[in-house]
């Protein structure tokens, strides 16, 4: 069975993931593989509406946060690629997408705000689809 959620693959750079940390935004659960948005300062779950995307939340697995004072960590760098384990679809590099999802559930869906870039083509249905964020959202 596939993860939920994304997991860090590399930078186009190369070197480690960069981790940061920061408060959370709202009062709600969050996931290991999240994607998440910054507003204000502070971070929440990313939905296919928000335009500043971060990266995704580190941990500890499942963590029940408090608005503006549970502290959490993302990676943040803004060549990462991501891969979504549990995307069965078939991609060719540069196709868009969207993400989609509740936290702990979160994926890629069929575009309409673009917010990642398919940056290989996946051989086969199985394989993991690996992407990044579009310019504007990250």
């Amino acid at each position: 069975m596939a993860a939920n959620g994304f997991e860090w693959r590399y930078n186009i750079s190369g070197g480690r993931p960069l981790i940061l940390t920061f408060l959370m935004k709202d009062t709600e659960t969050l996931t290991r593989g999240d994607m998440l948005n910054l507003e204000s300062g502070e971070v929440d779950l990313m939905v296919t509406t928000d335009v500043a995307a971060v990266g995704i939340f580190v941990g500890p697995g499942v963590l029940s946060g408090t608005d503006s004072t549970t502290i959490v960590k993302a990676i943040v760098n803004p060549d990462a690629v991501y891969a979504d384990p549990n995307d069965t679809s078939a991609r060719l590099p540069g196709a868009l997408l969207d993400i989609s999802g509740t936290t702990g559930a979160q994926t890629i869906a069929a575009a309409s705000n673009n917010e990642f870039v398919v940056v290989e083509r996946k051989r086969q249905s199985s394989d993991e689809t690996r992407v990044q964020f579009t310019a504007p959202t990250h």
